[in-house]
Parts: C-alpha cells; structure tokens; sequence
C-alpha cells in the first residue's frame, strides 16, 4: 500500500495482508468467546499518523473507528457518524456523530478529534506517507507542499458532535476513505501526553473501536485484542479476547495449530499446496497485484517488442498453479479481480477491459517478435538483472521467471534477492534494471492501482509514460468524477492503454491459505484496505 504500498512476503504495508495473531491456548468452551491466531509481522507502532504496516492497519481497524465502518464487501456502515449527508453539488459532507462514542479512558468522541487527527497526518512536521490520500480535500496538497497553513484544510468541527468537510473536486470513493485508519480521530490530549512515544505501546495509547490493545511493549512477539468497556456498541462484540502471536517460521506455525495452540494459522505456499484438500483451509483472494518492472529509462527496455515478448514468455497459469498457490490467480490485469463493478451492468472491471495477446502465453509469437524488437533496437542479445525479496517464496518466483525469460534467444537474466526493505528503497529510487514489484488496494476501487502509473508517480517504478493514459486517469479524478459512467470508461480505458503498451508486465494477482478452526465464525474479510474486521467475529463449537 502507499496507503497501498506493500511488499513482498510480510514487508510492509503496501505487502501481504495478514490477520492479527497469537499463541495460548484454543478455547473449548463458546462460552469463553476467545481465539487465538498467528502473523508474521510485528507491530511496530500503533500511531495512524505514521504507521505504515500492514499488520497495525488490520490491528488499527479494530482498536479504533472511523465515520464509518467497511462491512462485509466494503460495504459502508454507521460507524463513529450515526448519519451523513451530502451536498447537491458533491462537494460538502456533514458527519453527526454519536453522543455515546467514548475513548477507552472514558473521554468523549468529538468532532475535534477527527479535525485533530486529519491535521496532524497532513502536517508536514508529522511526515505521514499517506497525506496523498487526502487529496481533493480542500487545501489538503497546499498543505502538504507547504503553502497553506495546517488550519485551512476543509474539515470544521461545528459544536462537539456535528463535523462538516468540504471537497475541491468531486471524490467518488469518498465514503471508502473514511473506513481506512488513516481518517480515523485522535486524541490530541493523549498525543500531547506521550510526546515522541505516542502509539509505540499499548498503554500508551487510548482507542475507540471494538477493541482495546493490550499486553504490547513496542517489541512484543505477542499481543492480545480485549473487548472495549467503553465502546458505544459494546453488546454486539461477542470475542473477549483475540490473542495474537508474531510467528516467523510457517513450520512453527502449523505446529502450534495441530497441538490446538492456535485456532488461524496462514500457510506457506507449499503448505498450502501440499494442503488444498483439508476442509479447514481457508482461501482469501487478495486486491493485489504482481508485477515486473522494467526500468524503461534503460535503453535495453524501450522497444515495445522487446517487453511483449518477455510477457508472451511466461506461461502465467503455471506460474500460479504450480509456483504460487494459495489461492493466486492469473488475472490477466493490473487491476485486481474482483475489487469493482461497473455502475452500468455490473461487469467486474477485469472483464471490461481487453486482454492483448501480449498478456496470454504464446512462445511462438514471443521468439517472432523478440528477434524483431532486437533488430529493431540494434542488439543481438540482452542481459539484465532481476531484483527480489529474499524470502523463500519471491526466490522461488524469481527463479520460475527467471526460466521462462531465458527460453528466448540471447536472454541472460540474473537474480538478486535483496531484504524488502532494501528492495523497497532500491524500487523508490529505480535503482534496477528490472524487479519484482507489487501493488495492494487500498480501497475498492479501480483508481486505486491506476493512479500509481501516471507520468511522475513517486510509486511508478517502471518510469513508464504514456500521454494518452495520463490524460484519461486525470479526467477520471477531475471532470469525470461526477460521471460514474464516464469515469469508468476512462478508466477502462487507461488499463487498456497500459497493458497492449506493456508499461508493466503483470504477473498474478495474490491470495491467502489459512488453516481456521470451523468454531471460529464472523470474521469480515475485505480484499481493499484494512483487511481484517472482528467486530462481529464469534466462537460456536
């Protein structure tokens, strides 16, 4: 994420979506209203203005709430705001908020807890990477650039329970952004009070959603999610507590969950391939999508040929058959499936758009065209060095592209599996010749993978540019934006530029195996965004 930046295998946010965890032992009476379940990430703040993970986005999606909430199919719900209206030209919202809502210190929720909370993530001294997300609302980019001070950002607290914010253009996704933990309020007295610690343990931080976050030190390999006393709609959480484990090694992790130590356990890829018949495994599709990057500022990358035919090269259906799995599928998009449908027919956006031949297997067409894209370059070989994560799983996708790439003539590709975070800062400053890249929504719609190709985009590490996609993408953000139809057509439009002109080579988009114990019941999972929502989760053995 970026908000959507993620990595790959549990790097951070913007890589894997993973749900809170934790070993103890599993509940065998219903009556005791507790699980147990497993990640590979730490947490490393729990901050909203500064957290990047994405295990603090699914752990901030319980301990705290927003306007609203994203219900099952990012569905929007009555969260903090009992009710919202907007105005006549799409530019104004007014949020009531609930006189119950109350901090887990026993404050009030106020309006000037958001108005708070949003300043502080766009002030430039707080340097959050996901100020971009507020973009369109009024003043939000001249603040961010500096040219406008933090107050004028289009948010008014009017009296403590009545909060109005004002757009510069039409924002379609609009009420999915007030879901993610990024707009969610804040304590100011409670910033103010820890300072430079603020969010870096559980006790020094207050919450106002289902959960309260305990048992966290800042480094703990363990924490635990214990149902909020305070939260207004308190009767409808049934857990009392989610114990949650950071569990490195996937073998550590099945281990716990056959000696009935942990009730959710993600698989590894070859754990769920060795598993996919075992009825308590879970598949969950992810909004993501696997890409490689060529870094078209190199000249060896500029002929168009030259990338199609390394497309054609790679035969996708193995690659998520055999290499992949855990519920991974071949999209033949950018835009991962399933993440939205058109307002006219309802068409999800991967069917409307056109899948050239470049993105199907075809190893005939993909030497023809090779040899021509060489020719047509001036070159009679190539040779270029592929960049990855280390973990065990992006080696072994590394090594798959790898083989199919150098079944073309004259193709010598290496490998270099780095630490992600290296990875990422490599990708941040196109310091590769060609990489590995992903991309996870960060809300359900279309706009959010397409966004991050545009000419300049600080996220856009193929460098590629092309007018005619910028031009469409900005009309979706800007004229169009009141348009549903219209802006879906740019859209559509923009994805099809983009693949037939290969500004990236898709891959696969991504998915999760889990091992869940067939008690464990209510759990929301949504592709986009924070991924995870307890609030209505419930044991019944």
């Amino acid at each position: 994420m970026h908000l959507a930046k993620k990595v790959t295998m549990g790097i951070s946010l913007t890589a894997l979506s993973l749900i809170l965890v934790a070993c103890g032992k599993s509940s065998s009476n219903s009556s005791e209203q507790e699980f147990s379940t497993s990640t590979s990430d730490q947490l490393t703040s729990v901050d909203l203005s500064k957290s990047t993970a994405v295990a603090t986005f699914n752990t901030l999606n319980n301990v705290d709430e927003g306007l609203v909430r994203l219900g099952k199919d990012s569905k929007v719900e009555p969260g903090i705001a009992k009710s919202n209206s907007v105005s006549a030209d799409g530019l104004t919202y007014t949020f009531n908020l609930r006189r119950n809502a109350k901090w887990s210190n026993g404050d009030p929720v106020t309006a000037q807890d958001f108005v708070y909370s949003w300043r502080r993530t766009v002030n430039p001294k707080t340097a959050s990477q996901y100020t971009y997300l507020f973009s369109g609302i009024k003043n939000a980019d001249s603040i961010v650039n500096k040219k406008k001070a933090v107050k004028t950002l289009g948010i008014k607290a009017d009296g403590k329970y009545k909060l109005t914010v004002t757009l510069e253009k039409k924002i379609p996704y609009f009420k999915l952004l007030m879901g993610f933990p990024v707009f969610f309020p804040q304590n100011e007295k409670v910033v103010n009070k820890y300072g430079s610690g603020y969010g870096n343990k559980s006790t020094s931080q207050v919450y106002n959603g289902p959960y309260t976050l305990t048992k966290w030190n800042g480094s703990s390999m363990s924490y635990t999610l214990k149902k909020n006393k305070n939260y207004w709609d308190k009767a409808n959480v049934k857990m009392n507590k989610i114990k949650v484990s950071v569990i490195k090694e996937n073998s550590t992790g099945l281990n716990l969950y056959n000696q009935k130590k942990l009730d959710m356990d993600q698989l590894s890829t070859t754990q769920a391939k060795q598993m996919k018949s075992d009825a308590n495994v879970v598949n969950r599709q992810q909004s993501s999508s696997y890409y490689i990057a060529f870094n078209q500022k190199n000249k060896m990358f500029k002929n168009k040929k030259l990338r199609q035919a390394m497309s054609m090269i790679i035969n996708r259906n193995q690659l998520v058959n055999k290499v992949v799995g855990g519920g991974a599928v071949n999209s033949l998009s950018f835009v991962s499936k399933g993440l939205a449908k058109s307002p006219t027919d309802g068409k999800d956006f991967t069917d409307d758009t056109t899948v050239p031949s470049s993105m199907k297997y075809n190893p005939t067409e993909a030497k023809k065209l090779w040899k021509e894209g060489l020719k047509e370059s001036g070159q009679t070989s190539l040779s270029f060095t592929l960049l990855n994560s280390d973990g065990y799983d992006m080696q072994q996708l590394s090594q798959y592209v790898q083989s199919d790439l150098q079944k073309l003539p004259g193709l010598k590709v290496e490998l270099s599996n780095i630490p992600g975070r290296t990875l990422l800062s490599r990708q941040a400053d196109h310091d590769f010749e060609a990489s590995i890249c992903n991309w996870f929504a960060d809300f359900s719609d279309p706009i959010t993978f397409l966004n991050i190709l545009t000419s300049g985009n600080g996220s856009n590490n193929s460098q590629w540019s092309n007018s005619e996609y910028d031009k469409l993408i900005k009309a979706s953000n800007g004229k169009d934006s009141g348009n549903a139809d219209a802006r879906w057509n740019d859209m559509v439009k923009a994805q099809n530029i983009l693949l037939k002109d290969q500004g990236i080579t898709p891959l696969y988009q991504s998915g999760e195996a889990w091992l869940v114990r067939p008690y464990v019941k209510g759990i929301i999972y949504n592709t986009a965004g924070a991924n995870y929502d307890y609030k209505y989760a419930y044991i019944k053995k």
